[in-house]
């Protein structure tokens, strides 16, 4: 599937605005010139290594550019306490699941153990199962 840079345009344009940011104010907290923010949000190509700048800019979570581009919505991050260096960021159960499941299937096929790939999907949704009876997603 290709990266729908269309979209991407819309909603980095509809958080700078939210934010009541100007195109050379944001790109100047993303570390990127006005010109690639431009591009960005006419929905042009440009290089990947811009999105980490305004993914900060737009106070997303990392990776939320790309979440986008793969058809999900940012993660958007928020300080503990204004002028706070540390943030929080709410992230969706879905992708809290699917990070989740990955790291236990990583995990059980690193062990070099005798599960067979049938055990690990049921380890998988075991762990899953024990969490949401937890509470934790």
């Amino acid at each position: 599937m290709a990266p729908d840079l269309e979209r991407l345009a819309a909603r980095v344009k509809q958080r700078r605005t939210e934010l009541r940011l100007g195109i050379e104010p944001a790109a100047k907290l993303a570390g990127i010139s006005k010109d690639t923010w431009k591009r960005v949000e006419a929905g042009l190509t440009h290089r990947d290594t811009s999105y980490t700048g305004i993914e900060t800019a737009l106070q997303w979570a990392v990776g939320s550019c790309r979440r986008i581009l793969d058809g999900e919505e940012p993660i958007i991050n928020q300080p503990i306490e204004p002028g706070s260096d540390t943030h929080i960021a709410e992230i969706p159960k879905s992708t809290l699941e699917r990070a989740v499941g990955d790291a236990v299937t990583s995990a059980a096929i690193a062990t070099k153990g005798s599960l067979t790939g049938d055990e690990i999907v049921e380890l998988n949704a075991r762990v899953l199962k024990e969490l949401r009876e937890r509470g934790v997603i």
